[in-house]
């Protein structure tokens, strides 16, 4: 088989058969053959692309057609791959799983057909033989009536070449897309956690080169920047400069406990005249003197409460917010915000006491799923914690989500955002703070907003 089109979605035929672990061996294995490999990443995830980045060398993207959107995904697919030889997407959940029905809005199967992209279809071919054939034709049958085309198939979890030799032979004698590669039952996997993979600066990326079997049929082409053109893929600037942030310093908490940051927000919030400053509150660094406005991105402060609960980093946020100066605090930024964070063994940790509430970590989810203000701006909530409100500070004026009706009905105040499903949040004088991790882009006038 021959790799000749610019981009490739690589999707699974459901979670767990081994996406991720595909994705990153061929990545590996296309840069190990001298190609330059442009990965991005669909729907909203934060720690598959810091894996692709590893593999690949440079940044990867967020793609979808809900949170992100056909057009800006046109564009960041196009822009983001100019000067590569190939963009490979790791798709999300099974090829047609989205926000809902089969193959609909946010799902891969939307994505591949929205940008024009054949897909590699990852199967788990454990305990398989010939219900490869079923699995696949049906697969191929849903996909051909969408207009979208898979193109071959990558199989995992085989038990040996002649299991391989089995999966190939009956892929050809049935006229289905041709076995591209496998990966045998012995393959190293990344370990997961709460929220997913655990992140690069845990472990090293695996080296698949030994487990990662390649058919010999296989070349990868080089293709020229203007295949996109060619395949009418929209190629423009994604974002647009305005000035709305002209002028403005905007400090980014960024370190091991804020790191769920998609590096289009970064890009936009510099396309609209922002200076960008960062610090730890891990390392216990202050605001940055200056900033005219604070962000708080969210990751895994329950890893590191110990620390957290040192830091002195608490006088200064304080101070920033108590100034009446912009805030957007996201998911674990906010946790951070709070009286304290217990985790699921029950240590408790002192926060910095801001926002009149506790977090518990706790085995279930909590809060999963794409999320729209009324504004417009769309996000996604994805956590595990759980908020419990205390008491409203002495003269604050705190506008509190919905799950918090006393509270609500005691300050009769709006909420910090409006959204007909998940974390409405909190408003604490110009500290706006929820759950949803929000992707800037998607409303540039509202988000300038909270920042201006």
């Amino acid at each position: 088989m021959i790799l000749k089109d610019k981009a490739y979605l690589i999707a699974g035929t459901q979670s767990g058969c081994g996406k991720t672990t595909a994705t990153l061996a061929l990545m590996q294995y296309l840069k190990a053959s001298g190609k330059s490999i442009a990965p991005f990443k669909a729907g909203p995830d934060f720690l598959d692309p810091m894996w692709h980045e590893v593999a690949c060398g440079r940044t990867s993207y967020n793609i979808d057609t809900r949170m992100v959107g056909v057009d800006l995904s046109r564009g960041l697919l196009a822009e983001k791959s100019a000067d590569s030889d190939m963009a490979i997407i790791e798709g999300v959940m099974g090829l047609f799983d989205g926000l809902k029905g089969v193959g609909g809005v946010g799902s891969s199967a939307d994505l591949a057909k929205q940008l024009d992209v054949p897909v590699l279809l990852v199967v788990s071919a454990k305990g398989m033989s010939g219900s490869i054939v079923a699995l696949v034709e049906g697969f191929k049958a849903r996909a051909d009536n969408m207009g979208v085309n898979i193109a071959g198939i990558i199989a995992n979890h085989v038990g040996s070449e002649n299991h391989a030799k089995i999966l190939r032979e009956l892929l050809q004698e049935f006229d289905l897309p041709p076995l591209l590669a496998w990966l045998g039952k012995d393959a190293p996997q990344l370990p997961e956690r709460h929220l997913g993979l655990k992140m690069p600066s845990e472990l090293d990326l695996p080296d698949f080169s030994d487990c990662l079997h390649v058919e010999k049929s296989f070349t990868a082409e080089a293709q020229s920047t203007q295949s996109f053109a060619e395949q009418n893929v929209i190629r423009a600037m994604c974002f647009s400069v305005s000035s709305r942030l002209d002028g403005k310093t905007i400090a980014v908490a960024k370190d091991k406990v804020c790191c769920f940051i998609y590096p289009a927000n970064i890009e936009w919030l510099q396309a609209e005249g922002a200076k960008i400053m960062y610090f730890s509150p891990l390392a216990g660094d202050a605001v940055p003197e200056g900033a005219d406005a604070l962000w708080l991105p969210g990751g895994y402060p329950e890893l590191h409460l110990s620390a957290l609960e040192q830091s002195t980093s608490w006088a200064s946020i304080k101070a920033f917010i108590e100034s009446d100066k912009p805030v957007l605090a996201e998911c674990g930024g906010m946790m951070l915000l709070g009286q304290s964070i217990s985790d699921k063994q029950g240590e408790i940790a002192q926060m910095a006491g801001i926002l009149p509430c506790t977090f518990t970590m706790q085995d279930k989810l909590a809060g999963l799923g794409y999320r729209e203000d009324a504004s417009g701006v769309r996000g996604h909530e994805f956590h595990h914690s759980k908020r419990i409100f205390t008491a409203v500070p002495a003269g604050g004026r705190l506008l509190a989500d919905g799950n918090s009706s006393q509270v609500q009905r005691r300050e009769g105040a709006q909420r910090a955002f409006v959204v007909t499903r998940g974390d409405t949040g909190i408003r604490y004088k110009n500290l706006r703070a929820s759950y949803i991790h929000w992707y800037f882009p998607s409303q540039p006038e509202e988000v300038a907003s909270w920042f201006q």
